[in-house]
């Protein structure tokens, strides 16, 4: 298994990296503290998996990971935090990462997350389960990816805008509102907007 580390904590980079060349079948292939060189490095060569620091200093986690699973779909992602709420976890699973650490994880912790990502499982540490209550891995699986525009609408919708409003604040025709209005119905298996913005809220997006 090839591994890229993204993280601008050195400390936390070469603790990452000494415990994964401990084992013989886990090689770290690229280690990074921050997205840009990491996404540079992807152009040349894609690991199976990715630890993901969701805080860096030139970009965003959730945006970093939305680009690696929209232009690397084979690649998984992990996610590493210290956050441990539920809405910051939620968006990025929502943004497509594969499973989700604490960086207080215990190192065997970290290896089941590889194996598990690499098996096509999602892994969450027993922090981020304990974090997220009550909710069922299979629920988790279900929560839809929406594009920026999507989450642009929802939060509109969810403001009180009409459709028209939105259309006027976006520049964007009444048409176009209206087909991402059905693609979020869609999406949340919903019959309607106002359940849309239900859902939603229970999974932490909006």
């Amino acid at each position: 298994m090839d591994v890229f580390i993204i993280d601008d904590h050195p400390i936390v980079l070469e603790g990452l990296e000494n415990l994964l060349r401990q084992r013989e079948s886990i090689h770290v292939t690229g280690a990074f503290a921050s997205a840009g060189a990491a996404l540079e490095a992807l152009e040349k060569a894609q690991p199976d998996v990715i630890l993901l620091d969701i805080n860096l200093p030139d970009r965003g986690g959730v945006d970093v990971c939305k680009q690696i699973r929209e232009t690397y779909p084979a690649v998984k992602i992990i996610a590493l935090s210290v956050h441990n709420e539920r809405p910051v976890i939620l968006n990025m699973l929502q943004s497509g990462a594969n499973g989700y650490l604490l960086k207080n994880a215990l190192g065997s912790d970290i290896i089941d997350a590889l194996w598990d990502v690499m098996g096509g499982k999602m892994y969450l540490c027993p922090g981020v389960i304990s974090a997220l209550g009550n909710m069922e891995r299979q629920a988790l699986k279900e929560i839809p990816r929406l594009t920026r525009r999507e989450k642009e609408i929802l939060l509109l919708i969810g403001e009180g805008h009409t459709t028209q409003q939105i259309a006027g604040k976006l520049f964007i025709s009444t048409h176009t509102v209206e087909s991402h209005r059905k693609n979020l119905m869609d999406k949340f298996g919903a019959p309607n907007t106002t359940t849309v913005l239900k859902i939603a809220t229970e999974y932490g997006l909006i």
